[in-house]
């Protein structure tokens, strides 16, 4: 899951009305508390959906998707992304989906044009949406960019910005909107007026993820055998600290608890199916890194910072659905319970 939204992610709400733009309070939303679970789906068969959970319930509503619009979400769901009352579902199948946040119900698409999208971010009245690009003959990604779309409940592609290969996470600030570089190890910068990049910051790590607290805008960046984060100065977006811990191969998967540490995915290929889980913590200039699990099969990773919990996704090879498992911050398991499949991601309110 990507990290520009955990504002939205870190920020419970334990009441049971929310105050709109008019200063009125409304109930909230069917589906504006609690957790929500994103399940990938499985290649071919393009059967992404989103779950439901009540923690304090433990009520699990399946495909909530399809049960508000009465039609399947048909593709690969790919990121989540909250913006206000909008909640942006992402398919690298191709399109990406709008809803509102509290029911559910569709407000708009982008469907056309795309090839294979990865995240999205919102700047001014414009949507960003980071895409791969189509494949070439050797299954390399020459024509990625960056899709532009006028209006936030979608609509056509009205420009598309080339960036280097596999483009991901995206973070919007003031009139800029930062590009995680995946394959070419590069942060690059586009200014949302002008709709072309401006500036680009070279980075010794493939940045993943993006997550931004008290002022400062932290990277997450891995390589085969370390772990980076980097802190890129708003005011310049010019690179500030760096921070290494031996890692052996991390993955893409990171969430932030909001309070002074990171939990991690690390995966190892075939034939060891070694995954697990760390926690990482940055205390000055020390940065250390805890194993809290083993197994195989990790696919995402959340926390509930309400009830300091952490949600472990698994796959289970896509072997039929998968597994969630919730554990404390010690790393003991607290229960586990069937999502979807391919689980991959959450969003917790």
């Amino acid at each position: 899951m990507n990290l520009k939204q955990l504002l939205w992610a870190f920020a419970l709400i334990s009441v049971s009305f929310a105050c709109s733009d008019s200063g009125d309070e409304r109930p909230l939303g069917k589906y504006e508390s609690g957790i929500l679970i994103m399940n990938e789906g499985s290649f071919g068969t393009n059967d992404g959906e989103v779950y439901h959970l009540n923690p304090n319930t433990e009520e699990l509503l399946p495909n909530i998707f399809e049960a508000e619009n009465n039609r399947p979400f048909a593709g690969l769901l790919e990121d989540m992304v909250r913006v206000g009352d909008r909640l942006y579902l992402v398919a690298n199948t191709g399109k990406v989906e709008i809803v509102n946040a509290g029911t559910f119900k569709s407000t708009g698409t982008v469907a056309n044009d795309l090839d294979q999208p990865r995240s999205l971010a919102v700047n001014g009245n414009k949507l960003f949406i980071s895409d791969y690009g189509p494949y070439d003959d050797s299954y390399g990604t020459p024509d990625s960019y960056i899709a532009v779309v006028n209006g936030l409940d979608g609509g056509a592609v009205s420009k598309k910005i080339d960036v280097s290969n596999k483009p991901g996470d995206l973070y919007a600030h003031g009139n800029f909107i930062l590009v995680a570089g995946t394959e070419e190890n590069k942060i690059e910068i586009i200014d949302a007026t002008q709709e072309a990049v401006t500036s680009t910051i070279e980075l010794d790590a493939s940045p993943r993820a993006f997550y931004a607290e008290d002022g400062i805008l932290w990277v997450y960046a891995v390589t085969p055998t370390e772990v980076i984060f980097y802190t890129i100065n708003l005011s310049s977006l010019t690179l500030g600290n760096t921070y290494t811990v031996p890692v052996t191969k991390p993955t893409g998967r990171i969430i932030f608890d909001g309070d002074d540490k990171m939990y991690i995915v690390t995966s190892s290929d075939w034939p060891e199916y070694n995954d697990a889980i760390f926690a990482i913590e940055i205390e000055g200039s020390t940065v250390t890194a805890t194993e809290l699990m083993t197994g195989s099969g990790f696919y995402g990773i959340g926390f509930d910072d309400e009830r300091d919990e952490i949600y472990v996704a698994n796959s289970n090879a896509f072997q039929g659905n998968g597994t969630v498992t919730v554990l404390s911050e010690s790393g003991s398991v607290i229960r586990t319970f069937e999502v979807g499949r391919g689980p991959s991601g959450f969003l917790v309110y």
